[in-house]
């Protein structure tokens, strides 16, 4: 895959550059990878590192539809931890094939097509690649991959956005899931290009508010908070204080308990 930068374009681009990540950086344990269209929307809650201690790649998804129906949108690429280890560039190197642009991307796009279940007809795409790997390749990989739906490490924001002022009404931060998802996921927006899947206008307007419902939980700790979800104009919520970082914030932020939590290192292998 190293000499395939130049091919790896659209969807595909995360590759190359996740090994590139991967190789420069030994010392981080994990990779933590957000597509440019996905935010991060709970900024309380704490990933379960624990239940990942023996899994190398950790993706939103089910196992039933992505090893049982192996389904097209049985898990989601947009949002993914990877344990930086031998492992990881192995299933990097076996994802990678139907990427290069051209004739094998669109050769591939059909195989996809055909053997996963409610895919379009389409080039081949990160997401249907990941699905069919390990569909095809289950003994191989599964073992260390985790499918993640107890919370949001993808959360599709067609069915969250419009419900964020029930989210702060009923519930807080720290949540992850779908009262308080972690992230808000802009699948289908494409306000810079030219073939999204829901009109730009839509897109931005949801993405200020998704961008605003995250932002409101740093500004609280200086006792800030936007006007509305669609405003970027801010009003007081707290008098004035000569001392704002040592006041406690509602949510913990300013002085969070886990930010010392270490990650044991262990070690992987390769295939």
């Amino acid at each position: 895959m190293a000499l395939l930068d130049a091919e790896m374009a659209g969807f595909w681009a995360k590759l190359p550059l996740i090994r590139k990540l991967l190789l420069s950086h030994p010392e981080v344990e994990f990779l933590w990878w957000m597509d440019s269209d996905a935010m991060f929307t709970d900024m309380a809650f704490e990933i379960p590192w624990k239940r990942y201690e023996d899994r190398n790649l950790v993706m939103h998804g089910w196992n039933e539809m992505v090893y049982d129906e192996k389904n097209w949108i049985g898990l989601n690429t947009g949002s993914f931890l990877l344990r930086n280890c031998q492992w990881s560039l192995d299933m990097l190197d076996a994802w990678a094939p139907m990427g290069p642009k051209g004739k094998i991307r669109d050769e591939a796009g059909k195989i996809l097509t055909r053997e996963l279940k409610g895919r379009p007809v389409f080039e081949a795409d990160d997401q249907s690649a990941m699905v069919y790997l390990l569909g095809s390749q289950r003994d191989k990989w599964a073992e260390k991959v985790y499918l993640e739906n107890h919370y949001y490490l993808h959360g599709y924001w067609g069915i969250l956005v419009d419900h964020y002022e029930e989210y702060i009404k009923n519930y807080h931060p720290g949540f992850g899931d779908h009262r308080w998802p972690l992230v808000t996921h802009f699948v289908g927006c494409k306000p810079c290009g030219k073939f999204g899947d829901y009109p730009v206008e839509r897109c931005l307007k949801q993405m200020d508010r998704a961008f605003n419902f995250g932002d409101n939980q740093i500004l609280q700790m200086y006792g800030f908070t936007h006007k509305s979800l669609a405003s970027r104009r801010v009003k007081r919520t707290r008098n004035e204080t000569s001392t704002p970082l040592e006041d406690k914030d509602d949510l913990g932020l300013l002085h969070p308990a886990f930010k010392a939590v270490k990650i044991q290192r262990v070690s992987c292998g390769g295939i």
